[in-house]
């Protein structure tokens, strides 16, 4: 190791200990357990549903600084190709128990504690609406203005307050317009396979091709609303962008109005991996600076998909869930320092008999009618999910599925579960304990290389190897709470 490494971990250390002496101020309080807020049989026979959208544009962009999140640190945003939007879709089974809000943000992701902000924000929503929950997605985009604060001129935060309230607004304009567009009607479900366009870049290739889709049909024969679920990040525009856009949702979002006459609120599904849209001829396109023509394209070829879906199935008028909030052990000690010194806001706890920060995020279960989806916090890996983990002879420990926790469609016990990812909570990647692999001499602060010579890049964007079990035990507290609530 270099001198000047041995520095660094030094300090590293001294700050991490700092931040333990104070993290053990605030022992973390006992959370209560989900409840299933369960109805037996509907008490109406349509749903209601109204769409809402805002732009979340800063007026100054060309004068403040504004840094684009998701890749390199310290790249101002230096002009706009498309804004980022926030889009609501509110959703009522007229049981009388109120509304639910699913609220999308085209956004890197927005960290638990603004979450949280964004919620009381709306507590004027709240009571003028009875709604009853609001679920907070992030989109991932990579091209947007940065929410968390990690893509700042460190060690400064590159997260802006004046940005940060503007969100804010938007969230609430586009909160109250879907709940003034409000209209009765029948929801349907449908999906559809999409062979072609993701791609998995690291072993093993395990993801999810299916685009599904809730479609919201008014009775009065006026503009349908749509939920779609994709799992891949929206970072098509790349690394060498310094453009602010909502990337391929955008296109996506625009064709599916021109094509149905239908709004859309998009969200990604298990994206961990990593899960990203191919780009066809992608050296020759970022050398001639071209890659918004292949994201146009991308989102376009997407939307097309989602048109094509003719297996829809009404749903029943019922919407059940429970939320189970959680602690993540926080083992990375770039995460805990960024902490401390402000560059991302987040609450820090320890657990009694533990001597590394935890951190609290939440996790929520929900049937609506006859499909069960899931709302997760950060970025999960699709095995995690699905199956398919390495076996002991290829992943990087030496390590069997066997130590990681249960998939999460077999804890549900629903192998039709559809995952969103990136909701209420952005913890960064959620491996399977399998097959993470640290630097032995930087843990985290460097890429670890394995013996198959396979980078292990996601590792040092992740809280530690026990966050998979930690929202799989999450999960199966809260179908506990579905069981109990429907005996």
């Amino acid at each position: 190791m270099k001198p000047m490494d041995r520095v660094l971990n030094g300090a590293l250390k001294g700050i991490v200990s700092l931040g333990l002496t104070r993290a053990k101020k605030r022992p973390a309080p006992a959370l209560p357990s989900a409840v299933f807020d369960h109805l037996a049989a509907p008490k109406a026979d349509r749903f209601i549903a109204g769409f809402g959208s805002a732009p979340v544009l800063p007026p100054d962009i060309d004068k403040a600084a504004y840094y684009i999140a998701g890749y390199g640190e310290n790249n101002p945003a230096r002009g706009v190709i498309d804004p980022q939007y926030a889009s609501a879709l509110w959703l009522d089974d007229g049981s009388r128990r109120g509304g639910v809000l699913f609220l999308a943000v085209d956004a890197v992701g927005i960290l638990n504690k603004d979450v949280n902000r964004l919620k009381e924000f709306l507590a004027d929503f709240k009571i003028a609406t009875g709604c009853r929950n609001i679920i907070v997605m992030s989109t991932h985009d990579h091209a947007g203005i940065d929410t968390m604060g990690l893509w700042g001129p460190l060690p400064r935060t590159g997260k802006n307050k004046r940005f940060m309230a503007l969100l804010f607004e938007g969230a609430k304009k586009a909160a109250f317009a879907a709940y003034e567009d409000r209209r009765p009607g029948r929801l349907y479900h449908g999906n559809i396979r999409v062979p072609d366009l993701q791609e998995d870049i690291r072993t093993p290739v395990v993801y999810s091709d299916v685009l599904t889709r809730l479609r919201f049909v008014p009775d009065d024969g006026t503009r349908e609303t749509w939920l779609l679920n994709f799992a891949a990040h929206c970072e098509s525009l790349q690394g060498c962008n310094s453009l602010v856009s909502a990337d391929y949702p955008c296109y996506l979002r625009e064709r599916i109005r021109e094509r149905a006459g239908a709004e859309t609120v998009f969200a990604v599904g298990a994206v961990g991996g990593m899960i990203s849209m191919r780009v066809e001829d992608e050296d020759t396109l970022r050398k001639e600076h071209r890659l918004l023509e292949s994201t146009r394209r991308i989102g376009a070829r997407l939307a097309e998909h989602a048109l094509a879906i003719d297996n829809d199935r009404p749903l029943s008028p019922v919407i059940d869930y429970a939320r189970q909030e959680f602690y993540v052990n926080v083992e990375n000690p770039l995460l805990t320092v960024a902490g401390m010194a402000g560059i991302i806001e987040v609450d820090r706890f320890v657990l009694p008999g533990r001597d590394m920060p935890t951190i609290k995020t939440e996790l929520t279960y929900m049937e609506i009618g006859e499909l069960a989806l899931l709302f997760t916090p950060g970025e999960l890996f699709p095995e995690l999910v699905y199956g398919g983990a390495l076996p002991a002879e290829e992943s990087a420990t030496g390590q069997g599925p066997e130590v990681n926790p249960p998939i999460l469609t077999e804890t549900a016990r629903r192998p039709d579960l559809v995952v969103f990812g990136l909701a209420n909570d952005e913890i960064g990647y959620v491996l399977p304990p399998n097959d993470f692999f640290l630097h032995p001499e930087r843990p985290y602060l460097e890429k670890g290389i394995d013996a198959f010579g396979r980078r292990h890049y996601e590792e040092t964007n992740s809280a530690g190897p026990e966050t998979a079990k930690a929202v799989s035990d999450a999960l199966e507290r809260v179908m506990g709470a579905v069981e109990r609530a429907k005996k």
